[in-house]
């Protein structure tokens, strides 16, 4: 195989390749990535057994062929070349080693045989639909603070990701919750997600997935199968293994009582709670919201470092109301929100609160409250 590639692709694909590559391995081929040189493209693909990424770039390609090289040592080798060079990979039939040569800089690495490289079985896709990039970064984006990292809940690890009915007609849905707090997302249901099975794609996944959404331009081919899902871009296809389990009924903890509202800003919200959470040396940071006529109080009171509170002017006309809250959940909540308002609906101070943005129920967000 011998190559010859722009530094700027080859690190582009050699960035989402290492990404997906654990640091630690016990099976030494999955610390590498196969390139193969075919036409005028190489490929690079990684994988962890559950992800696998392919990431196709243009090249020189003056003599097919493949070959796997340790993921994040050529990665750092990339990376600290110059930009705009032209580098040069080579191996020779038979020598175990990937020479890597971009101006006066010359390396050579240990490889391990194409023929142990795990490739990722095709699964039979049930469900294929194609949706925008920004619209699919915002139901990612938007759910993912709410994903569980205990590992015993393993179906909460994940999104979930499912057709539904929404207020104004069938839905493309990303649900999240940790137990403590829960965001939906809804899209408009594209051509031929109305067979979608539901699925977890897992936490992992959905972080790699955000490296294929920043062009906004870009379309994304979506393909599920009751194991298995698949994003691909022209350039890029990522498959994953999704999570083994069934999600919980969600809709059983979005409350649908609730009638005290309250409207504010949701930068000076956002800013205001941060302030005062600054004195609670607990990890929980509980703050106190103590809501009358068109007035929000944030208070905290940590016996250990002092206390703090704010006032903020809110549309709230219902009766008096005090609720607490982790403030690290209701900072995350607020940070979600695109336009300048937050309205949170409230029941009592031990029931769940809802939040959405403005009169949008695109997106609605559930956080239990704490006792303070």
């Amino acid at each position: 195989m011998k190559v010859s590639i722009e530094r700027g692709a080859l690190l582009k694909a050699m960035s989402q390749a290492q990404s997906v590559v654990e640091r630690r391995n016990t099976i030494p081929i999955l610390a590498n990535v196969l390139i193969e040189g075919d036409g005028d493209t190489v490929s690079f693909r990684a994988t962890d057994l559950d992800i696998e990424v392919v990431d196709r770039a243009s090249a020189m390609v003056s003599r097919g062929g493949a070959t796997t090289v340790g993921a994040h040592t050529l990665h750092e080798i990339v990376r600290k070349l110059p930009d705009g060079a032209m580098v040069e990979l080579q191996e020779e039939p038979g020598s175990g080693r990937l020479e890597v040569r971009a101006g006066r800089s010359h390396f050579s690495l240990a490889t391990l045989p194409r023929e142990d490289f795990p490739v990722m079985a095709n699964a039979e896709y049930d469900c294929n639909f194609s949706i925008n990039a920004p619209v699919l970064r915002r139901l990612f984006d938007k759910a993912k603070f709410a994903i569980s990292t205990e590992e015993t809940r393993y179906y909460l690890n994940g999104v979930y990701m499912h057709a539904s009915d929404g207020a104004s007609g069938p839905v493309l849905r990303c649900v999240a919750t940790d137990g403590h707090r829960l965001a939906r997302i809804d899209a408009e249901l594209p051509d031929g997600a109305d067979t979608l099975p539901g699925v977890i794609v897992p936490r992992k996944t959905v972080g790699e997935l955000r490296k294929l959404l920043d062009d906004d331009d870009a379309q994304i081919a979506v393909s599920v199968s009751e194991t298995k899902i698949r994003f691909a871009t022209p350039n890029v296809t990522l498959t994953s293994k999704v999570i083994d389990g069934s999600f919980p009924d969600y809709t059983r903890v979005i409350p649908t009582g609730n009638t005290k509202r309250m409207e504010v800003d949701a930068t000076e919200f956002a800013q205001a709670v941060d302030r005062v959470s600054t004195v609670s040396s607990e990890r929980s940071r509980a703050v106190k919201l103590a809501l009358d006529e068109d007035r929000l109080v944030l208070s905290v009171n940590a016996p250990d470092a002092g206390a703090a509170d704010e006032e903020l002017a809110v549309a709230y006309g219902d009766e008096r109301l005090e609720i607490g809250f982790n403030a690290k959940y209701l900072l995350e909540i607020a940070s979600q929100v695109d336009r300048e308002n937050a309205v949170f609906m409230f029941n009592a101070s031990g029931d769940p609160t809802l939040m959405r943005e403005g009169n949008d129920d695109s997106a609605i967000y559930v956080v239990m409250p704490m006792r303070v």
